[in-house]
């Protein structure tokens, strides 16, 4: 009986701690790691590095002088040198620590033993970063942060930047619609697409933008922000004349360009410029972000009339994909299907379009001419997302790079909402007010009496 009783003494809050642990490990990672995972993976860190570093081959012959200083002072063997190791910060999601390479080694080196130091150290991921020459980043990562996505309170936003999603290593994934004036996002039914296009809407929503929808669903995507839209349009006819005016609102911001540049002798340098970006703040005019939702429908035809119209709308969307960033005017192209058997400037258009998000997919082709002529590794990701998993998609650029990024859920009424009280930062763009979606008004609630009336008697 004694023996029970010590055993259950011992064993119940025991049993009952790794208990709690499992089960804030799968409701909360996020506190686990703090608590428990943190200070473990710190730990062995700590205690196996030089190890660590040495089995996976990141170490380099000592220095002749360091082989005479112990040598001369100590009777230990003289082991190979690993990087020099900077200060461990702990984060909310994993560790950073920053290496500094020794001399012949170089960034990929330690990238390549990137799932070994991860499974060393009992982490998620480990990805490497070049900080500057001679000098790389560990960022290991402790739990999926992209199970259940929280983006981090500080983000690099601004003036044409929005936070609208969250990387595998735990950065937030900033569209800056200056450094990637365009974009294409392509993702199946229920993939996710549409809750990015409403961060990206709500976030510039609260930026003095002009925002400007085509969406041929009959306005069933970008309808409920018509309170901030400039512009709309919900069918190819409407678009069909849409177009056009912006393409000449972009040939005046030429005009406006070149009127600056009619350069006097006495000129300064710095108002010189060949964009909207270079001329006095009183003259710029204001960006505009058109938002293009599902784009196959500008390329379907029915009747030949129905095709010199579609030549016409694709002619123009080149247009400003090619000429548009320096007039400050930026496309955000969607669908779910994009190939060039969508029919003549389908490859054109996507060449214009830097930026690249590929949600899930229902065919393979449509990966590919999303991320194959960028980073053609990303396309196996890409096919690779679970219809589970709405939300996660594979971002890349131009540049070769990529990644795998999360949306976080924002309901369509809370984006809607944004959109309404931000109504008042809708510019004043004459070309545009033809094509300014009406918006109905909600009645005001009539608030109840606090005392019931009654009737007076004679």
């Amino acid at each position: 009986m004694t023996d029970l009783t010590t055993l259950l003494e011992v064993g119940g809050p025991l049993a009952a701690l790794g208990g709690g642990a499992a089960y804030t490990r799968a409701k909360y990672p996020a506190v686990y790691w703090s608590a428990v995972g943190g200070p473990i993976s710190t730990a062995r860190l700590l205690s196996s590095y030089s190890s660590v570093m040495e089995a996976c081959g990141l170490t380099v012959a000592p220095s002749r002088l360091r082989v005479l200083a112990v040598k001369a002072t100590t009777r230990r063997e003289v082991r190979p040198v690993p990087p020099r190791r900077g200060l461990i910060h702990p984060t909310s999601t994993g560790l950073r620590i920053r290496l500094r390479l020794a001399p012949g080694q170089e960034p990929a080196d330690v990238a390549a033993s990137a799932e070994r130091l991860r499974h060393a150290w009992g982490v998620h991921a480990v990805y490497v970063s070049t900080v500057k020459p001679g000098v790389v980043e560990l960022r290991l990562v402790g739990y999926d942060v992209l199970r259940r996505v929280r983006m981090p309170r500080k983000a690099d936003s601004g003036f044409l930047k929005v936070p609208v999603a969250l990387r595998e290593d735990a950065t937030p994934f900033v569209r800056d619609y200056r450094t990637v004036p365009h974009q294409l996002t392509l993702g199946a039914t229920l993939s996710g697409k549409s809750m990015y296009l409403r961060h990206l809407v709500a976030g510039l929503a609260r930026q003095p933008v002009a925002l400007v929808g085509i969406d041929c669903k009959r306005g069933v995507e970008l309808a409920p922000f018509a309170a901030r839209l400039s512009a709309l349009a919900t069918d190819p006819d409407e678009a069909a004349e849409l177009l056009p005016a912006l393409v000449k609102v972009m040939e005046d911001r030429y005009d406006l360009i070149k009127a600056r540049q009619g350069i006097a002798p006495d000129t300064p340098d710095e108002e010189i410029t060949s964009d909207i970006w270079g001329l006095p703040e009183s003259e710029r005019p204001t960006p505009v972000v058109l938002f293009v939702d599902e784009v196959a429908e500008l390329f379907l035809t029915a009747t030949r009339k129905d095709e010199e119209r579609r030549d016409e709308m694709v002619t123009q969307l080149i247009r400003l994909a090619q000429l548009g960033r320096a007039a400050g005017i930026y496309l955000e192209v969607c669908g779910q299907r994009f190939g060039a058997e969508l029919g003549k400037g389908a490859t054109m258009l996507r060449a214009q379009l830097t930026g690249r998000v590929c949600h899930r997919v229902n065919d393979e082709a449509s990966a590919k001419m999303a991320l194959g002529d960028i980073a053609p590794e990303a396309v196996s990701a890409a096919c690779a997302i679970a219809p589970e998993l709405p939300g996660l998609a594979v971002a890349g650029d131009t540049s070769g790079g990529w990644s795998r990024i999360r949306t976080p859920y924002l309901s369509l009424g809370d984006a809607a909402e944004i959109c309404r009280e931000s109504a008042h930062l809708v510019p004043d763009l004459p070309a545009l007010k033809p094509f300014r979606p009406d918006v109905s008004v909600r009645p005001a609630e009539t608030p109840a009496p606090a005392v019931l009336p009654h009737p007076a008697t004679g």
